[in-house]
């Protein structure tokens, strides 16, 4: 180029620059295309991954499973994404089962006549059964642990129209609940009609569990899809780790599931998940307790809570909302955990049936509860009642 400049700023020496014009064509010619890409054209070539180096301490093994998602603001931890499940740091998500040895893991709460829960009982004390047989309990605890709850919010034009007081009253429960969560706590919103939505993915960030709540506008379907929405949401939280519950607001009615009601009975009990519901129907609409379709669907709202270790409640005025959520954060918090090895080793696939007793070591009856009076005391054993044995892999 420096010869090509001075040569402009000279005389004419048009044969000159003929000769080098030549001579640079024949040199291109000679060298041919280039094999490395120019770095002022395209971007650099990436070199090649190493697929045997470890992956670095900022990839987390929760980020590696679940769906893409925005990223959590900094004073945050991760959260999983769609309800996906949760990983810890160098463990698996699920339990594990190895060829000869499993582990059957029950959540008991103890609750005397007032609901209030029962506590520093004695490990000795517990007695399970698996299809009548006693176990022998390996592991034992007791304590309060954070929460990982799913609410679901039945939002349909069946009940809730747009400014009515049954949508008012529903969103009010929906905060109400939301106020009693602690710091470590997460949850989920979701709500449907026809279909299911997640509102608000899991997180402990109440502004963001506020946000969500405001966003619920006119509904838009008059079907109540409760089968769908529920089992959906229980498959989900089956894999998430540490205490979790599925608190669900609803009329219990079901109007267009693609699954009937035994269908989710045997999913809920896959699941293990506990179902804690509020019939929002008697509180909103009194006289709707006498159709027949109400009580069916309250019939099916106890038997959900009942096989899943959970509970329903039906409170008839908002006022007695407080005492109800009292009542279920005392149970889902306040637990015994007992964990044993199923003298049925088997993998059949077939449900086993759990029984939890407090019975008296020393008499081997049921133990009797008194109260400060010293007058004996009614008392509620609340556990899951079974499990789906796994199968053998072929």
């Amino acid at each position: 180029m420096k010869r090509l400049i001075i040569a402009r700023a000279g005389r004419p020496a048009g044969l000159a620059t003929a000769i080098l014009f030549g001579l640079l064509a024949v040199l291109l010619a000679q060298e041919g295309p280039g094999s490395v890409g120019s770095d002022t054209v395209a971007r650099p070539r990436k070199p090649a991954a190493d697929t045997s180096a470890p992956a670095s301490s900022s990839d987390a093994p929760a980020a590696a499973s679940a769906p893409a998602a925005p990223a959590a603001s900094a004073d945050l931890p991760k959260i999983p994404s769609k309800l996906a499940p949760k990983k810890e740091e160098g463990g698996p998500s699920t339990a594990t089962f190895s060829a000869d040895t499993s582990l059957v893991t029950v959540d008991v709460a103890v609750v005397d006549n007032k609901n209030n829960f029962v506590p520093t009982i004695p490990r000795n004390y517990f007695r399970v059964l698996e299809d009548n047989v006693p176990q022998t309990i390996r592991q034992f605890s007791m304590g309060q642990a954070p929460l990982t709850v799913a609410v679901v919010v039945e939002f349909s034009g069946r009940f809730q129209w747009y400014g009515s007081a049954n949508w008012y009253y529903t969103l009010q429960t929906v905060n109400a609940f939301l106020r009693t969560l602690k710091p470590d706590d997460y949850a989920a919103i979701i709500k449907y009609d026809m279909n299911e939505r997640i509102m608000c993915d899991f997180t402990n960030n109440p502004a963001r569990l506020q946000q969500a709540l405001g966003s619920f506008g006119f509904p838009e379907f008059s079907e109540a899809n409760l089968f769908d929405a529920l089992t959906d949401t229980a498959d989900r939280m089956s894999k998430l780790e540490g205490r979790k519950a599925i608190l669900i607001l609803s009329s219990g009615i079901d109007t267009f599931s693609k699954i009937t009601f035994d269908q989710a009975r045997r999913k809920l009990q896959d699941a293990g998940v506990p179902i804690y519901s509020i019939d929002l129907l008697q509180m909103i609409n009194p006289g709707a307790t006498e159709a027949i379709g109400q009580l069916q669907a309250e019939n099916e709202m106890r038997t959900f809570g009942k096989e899943s270790g959970g509970q329903a409640y039906f409170p008839r005025w908002p006022q007695e909302i407080g005492q109800v959520f009292q009542d279920i954060q005392g149970q889902m918090r306040n637990q015994y955990t007992l964990a044993y090895a199923p003298s049925n080793t088997q993998k059949d696939g077939k449900f086993r049936k759990i029984t939890v007793q407090l019975i008296d070591p020393q008499t081997n009856q049921p133990i009797v509860m008194k109260d400060e009076k010293n007058k004996p005391i009614k008392y509620t054993i609340i556990a899951k009642q079974g499990y789906q044995a796994p199968r053998a892999v072929e």
